[in-house]
């Protein structure tokens, strides 16, 4: 999954109002780093029901970011993780890289 993030749905909702676009973007960026470890020191604890939990959070902002691929993504491992199957965290840790990676641009 190549999926990039982009500002496309945040410039639809924010319009020309560029006080609340920046707000929202910081809140993101606030936001993300805490869960994505959060995310990351559940999944080494081997926490699947809290590592859902912490993945039903993140996928918003998937969403958010046009990373629709990537959301469904997240909704069919916050389903495995419920059952206590990992077998899609090595690509949804994939996907935090790209976001972590993108926030720091933005």
């Amino acid at each position: 999954m190549q999926e990039k993030p982009n500002l496309s749905y945040v410039d639809q909702l924010s319009g020309d109002d560029t006080e609340f676009k920046n707000s929202f973007i910081s809140i993101i960026k606030q936001e993300f780093p805490k869960e994505m470890e959060l995310y990351l020191d559940c999944v080494d604890k081997q926490l699947t029901k809290q590592t859902a939990d912490i993945v039903h959070k993140i996928k918003h902002k998937f969403s958010i970011l046009s990373m629709q691929d990537s959301y469904r993504l997240a909704v069919a491992y916050e389903m495995e993780l419920l059952e206590g199957n990992t077998t899609s965290e090595s690509e949804f840790k994939s996907v935090l890289k790209i976001m972590e990676n993108y926030l720091k641009t933005i």
